[in-house]
């Protein structure tokens, strides 16, 4: 069994699929119901969803129809208790032998157990293989509390595995500093600087636009060291749910991408493939891709002595910058708000978690200006002694 991304060859009714997964099993015919439950979930529900939604949701299911036909297992066999079945068995590899990140794990199995249930409304399976109850949603807490629903419910799925909230990771000013002096390919410079600088995504920093670069000191209307409002379309780079917005480029970051659009692209651009759009290659003249951004990370991992990913840095953008906004006397509008704009969230309440960073930051700036003083009186008492 293998997955494959179809070519701009495949198309329907005038449509191109580029980039539609297919699960092809080993007698090269598609992967059963899978495959339409791709088709009707990608195409036919006629959601607006990205090539990176197809990507993800096709390395998903073929995930575990892969461990299923690596084990000679069949995806609508029934078992006689939940914790038996065959979707049970997936999670507890995954789990148990993978040791997976139980957010991982559980976005995979909600995509499977959204399988399922289309299987079950078609007929396909008389049981699901994995049990449900009802559950009282917990109460919202924040802005919006004044319009949640009280006594809200879900359903709770009982194959999901227990994920603990976890603390946000970001980087120090210090680790900050000693990854911009790390001695690093141009390319990788560029990457950590659009990510930390600008708060953007992954995918959105290796797809950013070459025709978005220019010498800020020959456009008409700026003056020198200001910020540079970007707008970002999804027509032209990898943004998350197609949502355009704008971003607030730094004067001196423009400078370097411009140069680096004159010199070391040129240099990288590959006569092969004249047509990649990116600013940023690699050196074999490609774009790069999701992996190839995780071992730029791993690098600098390496080079700086310290745990660095690519969210790491837009969380890093955020609490920074909403810490400056919030102690700046200049800004009159809304920290959050603006914070939240500039890294593409829906809900403010996603961009609250920097609050948290904030105040957390702030605390132990207090509780180190307090080991100072009980170094210095501890430094007295052994002078007097």
């Amino acid at each position: 069994m293998r997955l494959v991304f179809a070519t701009k060859d495949l198309t329907l009714a005038g449509r191109s699929f580029e980039g539609f997964p297919l699960m092809i099993g080993s007698e090269g015919w598609p992967v059963g119901p899978a495959q339409t439950f791709l088709w009707q979930a990608l195409i036919e529900s006629g959601e607006s969803l990205s090539d990176l939604t197809w990507e993800a949701y096709g390395r998903r299911l073929y995930d575990y129809f892969a461990f299923l036909d690596a084990n000679g297992l069949a995806w609508d066999e029934e078992s006689p208790a939940h914790g038996l079945s065959v979707l049970s068995r997936y999670r507890d590899w995954s789990s148990g032998e993978l040791f997976l990140d139980p957010g991982t794990v559980n976005n995979r199995l909600a995509l499977i157990v959204r399988f399922y249930r289309w299987a079950k409304q078609r007929g396909l399976i008389t049981i699901l293989p994995f049990g449900e109850k009802r559950v009282k949603a917990a109460p919202h807490q924040g802005l919006l509390t004044h319009v949640a629903r009280p006594g809200a419910e879900s359903t709770k799925v009982s194959v999901m595995v227990r994920d603990r909230k976890r603390p946000t990771k970001f980087l120090t000013k210090d680790q900050v500093k000693v990854c911009l002096a790390a001695n690093t390919d141009s390319s990788h410079q560029i990457l950590f600087h659009l990510m930390v600088r600008t708060g953007l995504r992954s995918c959105e920093a290796r797809s950013f636009p070459l025709k978005y670069v220019f010498n800020p000191r020959l456009k008409k209307g700026l003056r020198s060291g200001q910020m540079i409002s970007i707008a970002l379309d999804p027509s032209d780079m990898h943004i998350k749910y197609d949502r355009p917005r704008t971003i607030d480029v730094p004067w001196s970051l423009m400078e370097d991408m411009w140069s680096y659009s004159l010199h070391q692209r040129e240099i990288r651009k590959s006569q092969d493939n004249p047509s990649v759009t990116a600013l940023l290659l690699t050196n074999e003249g490609q774009h790069y891709s999701k992996d190839s951004v995780v071992d730029v990370m791993k690098s600098y991992e390496r080079k700086c002595g310290f745990y660095v990913r690519a969210h790491m840095l837009r969380h890093t953008y955020g609490t920074y910058t909403l810490l400056a906004l919030r102690r700046s006397k200049d800004f009159e509008g809304e920290p959050l708000l603006y914070v939240r704009d500039r890294l593409g969230h829906s809900d403010v309440q996603t961009t609250m978690i920097y609050l948290h960073l904030i105040n957390q930051l702030e605390a132990q700036s207090v509780l180190a200006h307090e080991d100072e003083i009980d170094m210095m009186f501890m430094a007295s008492s052994t002078q007097q002694t």
